[in-house]
C-alpha cells in the first residue's frame, strides 16, 4: 500500500457503461482516493436518447463499487453550454481538498468552466483532454475548423496535464504545439474481462439460428446507432456488391435511418439476408458479437468507437473506415487491410468478398483480436491516468509556494453516496 494517496475528483456528465468499470478499478488503486461526481444520472436512469430514438437505461451496474455523488443541475440537461450547469461543483472542489480533478465533461458546458475556475482558486491540478483525432467537426462546418485552430492551442494549455484516449488524439495535440510532456495517452478501454467472460458463455449457433443464418454462412455485423454519420448504408451496399454466398448482414442498433435501410435492402434484392435487431442493451451485446464473424464500422465521424474494443474482446474481428479513431490503435495492428477509405463502398465490398470466404483467416483474426486487447485494457488506462495525475500535481506544486499534504480519506461505499445540497 502506498504511504500517500492522491485525492482525485472525477467529474463526468453522466454514468457511462464503459467508464464505470474503470472507476471501480481506480477506486481500488493504492495510490488513489477517488470520488466521482455526475452532472446527471442519464443512462443509470431511464431516459429518451434522441440519437437511438428510444428510451435507454443500461442494464449493467453503473453506480456500484466506487464513491459517487450527483450534482444538482440548474440546466435543462441538454447537450449545450447551459444545459449542463452544476454550480455546486465549485464548492465541492474548494471544500474537498482534492489534489487533482479529472474532468470528462468536455469544455462545451458551463460546469467545465466552473470546475476549472474552482480548481485554480484552490490550487488543485486540473486534467482534461479530448477524444478528437481531427479538427473537423461532425457537421463539416469549415468555420469551426478555423475557430478550433485559433482557440484549441490556448484551451488545452489550461490543463495541468492533457489526457487523450488514442494515438490519433495525441498527435492532434502535438500538431497544436502542446508540449509532448504535457500530453498523456490514457487508452480508451472497456472492461475486457467482462466481455471475454460473457462472450465465452454464448451459444453461438443458437443465436445465429435465431437470426436465420445458415450453419456455414458468414455473418457480418453493424453495431452502432443508425445515424447518418455512422454510414450504415455503405455497409448495406457493400454487402450487396460482395454477393457473399449464404451471407447474412445484421444491424444491432436503432435510429432514424432504420426505415430507409429496410427499404434499400428491398430495392437491392437482399431483404431476406438482412436482419434489424433493434437496440441491444449491454448485457445482450456479448452474444451479438460472439455470433458474428466480422463487424464493420463505416463511420465518417468517430473519434474512437469503443464498440471496436467490445467486439475484439469477444473474438470478433473488425473492419473500419479510416475516419474511425480506433482503426489506428486496434484494427490496423490486427489486419492493416481492414482499414479502408471512408465512403469507398467498392473497397469495402472487396474486403468483405475476400475475408468472409477465408474461414481459416477469420479464425486466426479472432485470436489476434483478443491478443491485441490484452495490452489495451483498464490496466493500461489506469496506470497512465495515475502517471498523468502525478505529473499534474507535481507541476502544480512547482507553481505553488505551499502545497497542502495529501490526506487519504476512508473509501465510501456507493450506498453512502448522496446528492450535494445547494
Amino acid at each position: 500500500m502506498a504511504e500517500r494517496r492522491y485525492r482525485v475528483l472525477a467529474l463526468a456528465t453522466h454514468p457511462v457503461q464503459y467508464m464505470s468499470p474503470v472507476f471501480r478499478r481506480m477506486a481500488d488503486h493504492p495510490e488513489l482516493d477517488l470520488q466521482v461526481a455526475y452532472c446527471s444520472l442519464r443512462g443509470a436512469e431511464a431516459g429518451f436518447d434522441p440519437e437511438f430514438g428510444t428510451t435507454v437505461r443500461w442494464d449493467t451496474p453503473l453506480l456500484e463499487g466506487y464513491s459517487w455523488t450527483q450534482l444538482p443541475n440548474r440546466g435543462s440537461g441538454a447537450q449545450s453550454f447551459l444545459g449542463i450547469c452544476n454550480p455546486s461543483v465549485g464548492r465541492l472542489i474548494r471544500e474537498g481538498e482534492f489534489d487533482a480533478v479529472l474532468c470528462f465533461t468536455g469544455y462545451r458546458c458551463a460546469t467545465f468552466w466552473m470546475a476549472r475556475f474552482a480548481a485554480r482558486l484552490s490550487r488543485t491540478a486540473f486534467l482534461f483532454g479530448t477524444d478528437a483525432v481531427t479538427l473537423a467537426p461532425r457537421d463539416a462546418g469549415s468555420w469551426k475548423v478555423a475557430l478550433k485552430k485559433l482557440l484549441w492551442p490556448w484551451l488545452f494549455r489550461l490543463a495541468d496535464q492533457v489526457i487523450v484516449p488514442s494515438s490519433g488524439s495525441r498527435e492532434l495535440m502535438l500538431s497544436l504545439r502542446i508540449p509532448s510532456d504535457h500530453v498523456t495517452l490514457t487508452p480508451y478501454s472497456v472492461d475486457n474481462d467482462w466481455w471475454i467472460e460473457h462472450s465465452s458463455k454464448v451459444d453461438r449457433q443458437a443465436i445465429r439460428s435465431s437470426w436465420g443464418a445458415s450453419h456455414s454462412g458468414p455473418v457480418v455485423l453493424f453495431c452502432a446507432k443508425l445515424q447518418p454519420w455512422k454510414r450504415p448504408g455503405d455497409l448495406l451496399r457493400a454487402f450487396a456488391k460482395a454477393e457473399i454466398p449464404n451471407g447474412l448482414l445484421a444491424y444491432a442498433g436503432e435510429g432514424p435511418l432504420r426505415a430507409r435501410l429496410q427499404a434499400e435492402a428491398g430495392s437491392l434484392g437482399i431483404a431476406n439476408r438482412v436482419r434489424f435487431l433493434g437496440f441491444v442493451n449491454q448485457s445482450g451485446l456479448p452474444a451479438v458479437y460472439a455470433a458474428a464473424d466480422l463487424m464493420v464500422l463505416p463511420s465518417e465521424y468517430e473519434p474512437f468507437a469503443v464498440v471496436v474494443n467490445e467486439a475484439m474482446c469477444c473474438g470478433c474481428p473488425v473492419v473500419a473506415s479510416d475516419r474511425v479513431g480506433a482503426a489506428r490503435d486496434l484494427v490496423a495492428p490486427v489486419a492493416e487491410d481492414f482499414v479502408y477509405p471512408c465512403g469507398d463502398v467498392e473497397a469495402l465490398a472487396r474486403i468483405l468478398r475476400a475475408v468472409v470466404s477465408d474461414r481459416e483467416r477469420l479464425a486466426s483474426l479472432a485470436v489476434a483480436a483478443r491478443e491485441r486487447m490484452a495490452s489495451w485494457s483498464p490496466k493500461e488506462n489506469i496506470a497512465a491516468t495515475v502517471a498523468a495525475v502525478q505529473i499534474a500535481v507535481s507541476r502544480m506544486r512547482r507553481k505553488t509556494p505551499q502545497v497542502r499534504a495529501i490526506r487519504p480519506t476512508p473509501p465510501t461505499s456507493s450506498a453512502e453516496s448522496r446528492k450535494l445540497s445547494e
